[in-house]
């Protein structure tokens, strides 16, 4: 394996020629200034950087880039900072500079007859889904952290969310990109086209490459009809053994009506009614498991009220399920679905969270988690798993958190070999041991194990063509 290209630490004349590309008045040298981009929120990654640069424009990004290249100097683009596996902080050194795109927020386009738009990078997921709804159509991507990510960060990582069941991940909702490559090149790739067969995809490629191989300005997204009707539906179950069962005779039934299943355990809604706010407890008596799904229709009918209300009875007549209801109001539906928007943020109430993001085949869901819990028991007695997530895709946020009582450190100094041993089980039901938080930084040297030896060969072989200098967020991914 060849070693890793040698960055340098920018000279003062660099320095000085990339804050000229964007204006001392964007551009951040102030440590203390610069703190809001060096630590992500779960708080386990703080970095250093020599610079934060705030373009404006493509050709900004694109002299920043080539700049950087000439220079050798480490680049890490930055979306809303809310990745999940520190794949946008900068590391230790204090020798790389900051890309931030939280300028670049214009709509360029939106073609209804195409029913795609094309916005810059920077602007927020929340923001661009109120654009779409303005239009009078509806951009599915839906992430707990839509009022603060941006959509350079949600393609670099091909975010996937609640609604990947009927839309796909963000490379699905991804017809073409902007991106400037490391030597500062533009490529214009900017088309809406549903087909075009004319070689390899660079922009599939470019998804989901976390700032490793370009960095995204640009995009052309699709569009849907906006839904006019929505059913928000809550299921208990006994055991969670049933339901794939269910899931299948619900999808088999709803077809592309079903938009989301997720399964929430126990203790997960107990944290969120403990913790949080505007939740309320599905059912007077508890179940140990409970699933949120949603059907919905873009015309105004009873179909998807009358279709929930029919699966419910088979699913409780089936013994998959063993009680129901329907949201009767967007109130209702809006704590519903608090419960699992929730879900994640409550853990840190309860101390340490030691976090996995993987995927296995539906069927092998309830399998995974039977496992993991018994490997959890006996790796560290007490310990509270909190699995929860999209049962519909397969994709499980398997988190664990520490046992009442127990030291926060010493409890997360478990967090390797717990990951380790998880992703073993996923590994072996023929899962994937990061679902849609990406790699980063986090699941870095667990990769070639994952992918094996020739995936890695593979995909450095691309980095190094796109990027033979490596500045493009060095120690990431690969």
């Amino acid at each position: 394996m060849s070693e890793a290209p040698k960055l340098q630490p920018p000279s003062p004349e660099t320095i000085e020629a990339l804050v000229r590309i964007v204006g001392a008045e964007h551009a951040i040298r102030d440590t203390a200034d610069m703190a809001p981009y060096l630590t992500e929120w779960r708080d386990r990654y703080h970095g250093k950087a020599a610079l934060v640069l705030k373009p404006g424009s493509t050709d900004e990004v694109s002299a920043i880039l080539k700049c950087a290249n000439e220079a050798r100097v480490g680049v890490v683009p930055q979306g809303g900072n809310t990745g999940l596996v520190g794949a946008q902080i900068p590391d230790e050194s204090g020798t790389q500079v900051i890309v931030s795109l939280q300028r670049m927020t214009h709509v360029r386009d939106i073609d209804l007859a195409s029913n795609t738009m094309t916005v810059e990078a920077g602007l927020t997921l929340a923001s661009t889904q109120q654009v779409a709804e303005s239009a009078g159509r509806l951009f599915p991507l839906s992430l707990a952290s839509e009022g603060s990510c941006q959509i350079g960060g949600v393609l670099a990582t091909n975010a996937g969310g609640l609604a990947v069941l009927a839309y796909g991940n963000a490379r699905d909702l991804t017809l073409g990109l902007e991106v400037v490559l490391a030597d500062g090149r533009v490529w214009h790739g900017l088309k809406s086209l549903r087909k075009d067969n004319t070689g390899y995809d660079l922009k599939d490629l470019f998804v989901g490459s976390e700032g490793t191989l370009c960095i995204i300005t640009a995009a052309v997204l699709r569009l849907f009809p906006r839904p006019v009707e929505r059913v928000t539906c809550v299921a208990g179950l006994r055991k969670l053994e049933e339901a794939p069962a269910f899931f299948t005779r619900v999808y088999e039934t709803a077809g592309p009506m079903l938009t989301a299943f997720e399964i929430l355990p126990r203790i997960g809604v107990e944290f969120v009614l403990k913790h949080g706010r505007g939740a309320r407890d599905p059912f007077p008596t508890p179940s140990p498991w409970y699933l949120l799904l949603e059907l919905t229709s873009p015309r105004e009918s009873e179909e998807p009220r009358r279709l929930a209300e029919s699966l419910l009875e088979e699913g409780i007549e089936a013994n998959e399920i063993e009680d129901a209801a329907i949201a009767s109001s967007l109130n209702q539906a809006q704590e519903l679905w608090r419960l699992r928007e929730l879900m994640s943020e409550v853990q840190k109430h309860e101390g340490g969270s030691i976090k996995h993001d993987v995927s296995v085949p539906v069927a092998r869901v309830p399998e995974l988690i039977a496992r993991a819990n018994q490997l959890v028991e006996l790796m560290i007695p007490g310990a509270r798993p909190v699995p929860f997530g999209h049962l519909g895709d397969g994709n499980i946020h398997y988190n664990v958190s520490q046992p009442p009582g127990m030291d926060k450190a010493v409890f997360l100094a478990n967090w390797d070999a717990l990951n380790a041993a998880v992703h073993e089980i996923v590994l072996d039901l023929g899962g994937s041991i990061s679902a849609e938080h990406g790699i980063g930084r986090l699941k870095r040297d667990l990769l070639p194990h994952a992918k094996g030896a020739l995936a890695v060969e593979l995909m450095r072989k691309i980095k190094a063509s796109f990027d033979p200098n490596g500045i493009l967020n060095p120690g990431k991914l690969l």
